[in-house]
């Protein structure tokens, strides 16, 4: 029979941590796999891998073809207002 080594790394909670994404405090949790670390944010799902310094590696750089395009402005209707012909003041 063989034995199967599972290794399982620990993921804890970051007291004090908000969330960069949706800014949910203490709901990031934070592990290390192969001495990188890694956070990942239970409320809204957010995750990245940060380097020695501890700041956020972007997986890809932004660009104009991988972001996603921005949302068209709802079309703008004119309103014009007419006087109520029965609300005229009386003529004196």
């Amino acid at each position: 029979m063989s034995e199967v080594t599972v290794n399982k790394t620990k993921k804890r909670f970051v007291a004090g941590a908000v969330c960069p994404a949706c800014s949910a405090a203490d709901r990031l949790m934070m592990w290390s796999e192969d001495g990188v670390p890694h956070r990942e944010c239970v409320e809204c799902g957010f995750s990245d891998t940060l380097n020695e310094q501890g700041l956020s590696v972007p997986k890809e750089l932004g660009t104009r073809v991988n972001q996603a395009a921005p949302k068209p402005a709802a079309p703008v209707q004119t309103v014009q207002f007419f006087p109520n012909p029965k609300l005229k003041k009386p003529t004196q």
